[in-house]
């Protein structure tokens, strides 16, 4: 049975909300739809080296955004920011409305960041690493305690909160890696290559723990090197290279930009074949080689019959039939090119 790691009450995910109190028993009521988090033309460089271009993005209530980038493209500076851990050297980020700093420390308690790297103390027990955090944004007494308690039962881990997490094995330490960023129960989550080196039972866990935390309310920024995953998890994608935003949209959305190919292997009057296929409208290109026949076609499945009729008026036989579908990885390396990068 999946347990879910709840917020503490239930959040709707199209309005916004402002803490009529602060601490842990706060309460919430709603406002009108805005965005949680509000990037606007941030720059940041090292130096001489520029890590980003002035990058926008608007990150709705309750939605699960997948963040993807090659190596340098600029991801860890941009989490550092809207984490409140890097000043940005121009531009704006406002989180829930209001402006947000580094010096800005309050906050800081409506974000929660799950680290690529382990942020849990080994020597600590896991009840023990639970505690630690919840006080560090201030949780006591009955409070700390329950919500450790609630956590440790939601990844798992609640016969083994008594022994050091540094006995845990990877995809446990990770486990309890979430439920240290979500103590406080913040309002946004980012999470920063949750999955690094788990076991696939760990990964589905973590996966289904995301997606407990996003029914309950939470909105979260969810980054990540496997395709697969963000494609799962990720109502919108933004792909970030070279500093710079260069698409965020749903996944159809993105799909759609992407043509399909058809390859055909065929034998027959191949020259009359092919300038009907050329004629057809939904065919962009056609090329031939040898026996083979590649199509390029905005989709792949609404033509498939319209070709095969179009092969048998012409007598030729199909001997094969291969298609290449728009995949998030080809969107991704179309975007950010296909070189190797360190």
């Amino acid at each position: 049975m999946v347990m879910r790691l709840f917020l503490g009450s239930r959040l709707a995910r199209t309005h916004r909300f402002e803490p009529h109190t602060t601490g842990p028993g706060q309460q919430y009521h709603a406002f009108m739809p805005t965005p949680v988090l509000d990037v606007v033309d941030v720059h940041k460089s090292y130096g001489t080296l520029t890590a980003l271009r002035g990058v926008s993005l608007a990150v709705n209530e309750g939605e699960i955004l997948g963040l993807l980038g090659p190596n340098g493209a600029g991801k860890t500076t941009l989490i550092s920011i809207l984490t409140g851990l890097l000043e940005p050297d121009a531009g704006e980020v406002r989180l829930l409305g209001k402006p947000f700093r580094r010096r800005d420390r309050e906050p800081r308690r409506y974000v929660g960041l799950g680290t690529q790297d382990l942020s849990i103390y080994p020597g600590l027990t896991a009840r023990e690493n639970l505690h630690f955090f919840g006080k560090l944004y201030g949780l006591r007494g009955v409070d700390l305690h329950s919500r450790a308690a609630e956590l440790l039962a939601a990844v798992g881990l609640s016969d083994r909160a008594e022994d050091r997490a540094g006995t845990f094995s990877g995809g446990m330490k990770r486990r309890l890696n979430l439920a240290a960023a979500v103590m406080h129960r913040p309002r946004i989550l980012f999470l920063d290559e949750p999955t690094t080196g788990v076991d696939p039972q760990s990964r589905n866990h973590i996966f289904e723990q995301v997606r407990s935390l996003n029914r309950a309310g939470m909105t979260i920024i969810y980054t990540s090197h496997y395709m697969e995953e963000v494609q799962t998890l990720c109502q919108r994608i933004a792909i970030l290279d070279g500093g710079k935003i260069d698409a965020c949209d749903t996944l159809p959305n993105l799909l759609a930009t992407m043509d399909a190919t058809i390859r055909l292997g065929v034998s027959g009057d191949l020259p009359r074949v092919r300038e009907k296929l050329e004629a057809l409208p939904a065919v962009k290109s056609v090329r031939m080689d040898g026996e083979t026949i590649e199509l390029t076609v905005r989709e792949a499945a609404p033509i498939l019959a319209v070709i095969a009729r179009t092969c048998q008026e012409c007598g030729v036989e199909a001997t094969s039939i291969s298609i290449t579908e728009p995949t998030l990885e080809r969107v991704f390396l179309n975007l950010t090119g296909q070189a190797l990068r360190d």
